[in-house]
């Protein structure tokens, strides 16, 4: 087993416009799994990022 070895991440603040209705669905799937929208729309991005097509 790895042993823990804490560290701090880097984070920028940013502004993104989004739909209501996508807003919306952010935020009752992190209730759900409750998180908060800020984790669940990094884990969405990382998620969609990891999963692109090679071009």
């Amino acid at each position: 087993m790895d042993k823990f070895s804490p560290k701090k991440i880097d984070k920028e603040i940013i502004s993104i416009r989004v739909s209501v209705d996508l807003l919306k669905r952010v935020d009752d799937e992190a209730t759900k799994a409750d998180i908060s929208r800020n984790e669940m729309i990094n884990q969405c991005i990382d998620y969609a990022l990891g999963h692109l097509e090679k071009q």
